[in-house]
């Protein structure tokens, strides 16, 4: 049977990006249906390279339902396309460069990421923790394939549990940045070990005309709130955390007056990049 490839591009008419993530979450839900495990994927390719690996393994496949829910305004470009074809091969991943632990012990937090946006949105998250709090360890992980999150015995793509552990460890907390409702990263994850200390932020029904940046801000997953979040989650409040969570509420508050005034975001939010930082990892 012929497969049918979905590509919406949901911020595709910035700044007016209001839609909500409809699709998205019906064919997340739709491997619980009758055959859903069998034809439903769901891809988040993060950049050009993701997205280039993903749609030539949809184009090549038989009897599936794909999605792949890409922006279609240009992106900061995270892996090269050989790191690309490999991180969509496993469908999801550790970004050593963009955390900061060591691999002598478990992170503080885990940072993971499914969608363009909040991906930018949690490696921003990442690198002020650690120009701010250097000795707090991260670790980011990004998903690609949504459905390698529920087990292999509800989804044939799911990743097995020795894979689920390594990514995201035994018991740290993982606040979760998904480019749709917080409740299908919570519906997909049950059934793993101790689901409860997953922490999904995501679309909640806030939006309106105006700039990128003020979209995430009002659906809360921001790289500020993301930082705020990952205070609170984690089990050790390291030195410096109030300085740094109220810093960050009053960038949030530096937001709101730049954007009504200038309309526009931020310069250091609408010229964030990378930095020299990745380069080194």
């Amino acid at each position: 049977m012929p497969t049918t490839d979905y590509l919406p591009s949901p911020h595709g008419d910035r700044p007016a990006n209001a839609e909500p993530p409809v699709l998205a979450e019906q064919l997340t839900l739709l491997f619980r249906a009758h055959a859903g495990p069998t034809i439903s994927r769901v891809y988040l390719p993060p950049d050009a390279n993701t997205l280039l690996s993903v749609a030539d393994h949809c184009m090549r496949s038989r009897s599936r339902v794909n999605l792949v829910v890409i922006d279609k305004q240009p992106q900061l470009q995270w892996l090269t396309m050989d790191e690309a074809v490999a991180h969509c091969t496993r469908g999801a991943g550790v970004w050593p460069w963009a955390g900061t632990e060591d691999g002598r012990s478990d992170p503080d937090i885990v940072l993971a990421c499914a969608g363009d946006v909040v991906t930018m949105e949690t490696v921003a998250a990442a690198n002020i923790l650690r120009e701010r709090l250097p000795h707090f360890a991260t670790r980011v992980v990004n998903v690609v394939n949504l459905m390698t999150l529920p087990p292999r015995t509800v989804h044939p793509n799911g990743m097995d549990d020795i894979l689920f552990r390594e990514l995201f460890t035994d018991h740290v907390d993982v606040l979760f940045a998904f480019h749709g409702y917080p409740g299908a990263i919570h519906q997909l994850v049950h059934g793993r070990p101790d689901a409860d200390r997953f922490h999904v932020r995501g679309f909640v029904d806030e939006g309106t005309t105006t700039t990128p940046f003020d979209m995430v801000v009002r659906n809360r997953a921001s790289r500020y709130h993301l930082v705020i979040d990952a205070l609170n989650a984690a089990r050790r409040t390291p030195t410096g955390a109030s300085e740094l969570k109220a810093w960050c509420e009053q960038q949030l508050l530096r937001h709101e007056r730049y954007v009504v005034e200038h309309l526009q975001d931020m310069p250091e939010v609408r010229d964030w990049s990378l930095g020299d930082w990745a380069e080194q990892g």
